[in-house]
């Protein structure tokens, strides 16, 4: 059986993804990252893992996905934390990303899919007391499953002595204060580009009545 990688990236259009297979990952990415696909730009990495017959898993994954596809591209609108799901629960060698495992991507990628079932659309706060830094604000756009932390929020993310999450990488920003929106994944992933570290989101965000979102999941 012919070992591969499957591999898949969000683009910059909401709710369309690439599934697509590749023996050399990282010339791929690189060729994807550059120039689009489809004449779609903004592709970023998501999920890639190496697996036996490749070929053929490639093949089922588009005909589980069909209904989801674009013409006859390996593009599909489609939730990428769902899709996410499912490769990480194939059995193989995960290549990306590097700094989780299998089982902690696919916690992510449920955590993610519940939330966005729980959290209604709308505007939430954060209003915490961070040591060395002081009081750090922050607001959450809700809007039909995209959590976006929008620009002039604080962050103390980067340059605190913080662990500071990747997608802060290509983001701006000036004097620990957001300059863009940053769309993330889920409640937890907005919590740490405003925090950094490891943070629980529905401990940390407010709907405009103050209330925690823990207390608003667990009334559900």
């Amino acid at each position: 059986m012919a070992k591969g990688i499957i591999y898949l990236m969000k683009t910059v259009v909401p709710g369309l993804v690439k599934i697509g297979k590749t023996d050399n990952y990282k010339e791929r990415m690189k060729e994807l990252e550059r120039n689009g696909y489809y004449n779609v730009t903004g592709l970023k990495r998501k999920f890639a893992i190496e697996v036996e017959d490749y070929d053929e898993k490639e093949k089922l994954l588009h005909a589980l996905f069909s209904k989801a596809r674009v013409a006859e591209s390996e593009l599909f609108a489609l939730d990428v934390d769902l899709a996410m799901q499912l490769l990480s629960s194939f059995e193989g060698r995960q290549i990306y990303p590097e700094n989780q495992t299998k089982e902690q991507v696919f916690d992510t990628a449920t955590e993610a899919i519940e939330e966005r079932a729980i959290v209604p659309n709308g505007l939430y706060w954060m209003n915490r007391k961070v040591k060395g830094v002081g009081v750090i604000k922050a607001k959450l756009e809700v809007k039909d499953g995209v959590f976006r932390v929008l620009k002039g929020s604080d962050c103390c993310a980067k340059g605190h002595g913080r662990k500071t999450p990747a997608i802060l990488n290509d983001v701006l920003i000036e004097n620990d204060v957001l300059q863009q929106d940053v769309v993330v994944s889920s409640l937890s992933a907005a919590a740490e580009v405003v925090l950094g570290g490891s943070v629980n989101g529905w401990e940390v965000w407010r709907t405009e009545q103050g209330v925690v979102l823990k207390k608003v999941r667990d009334n559900n």
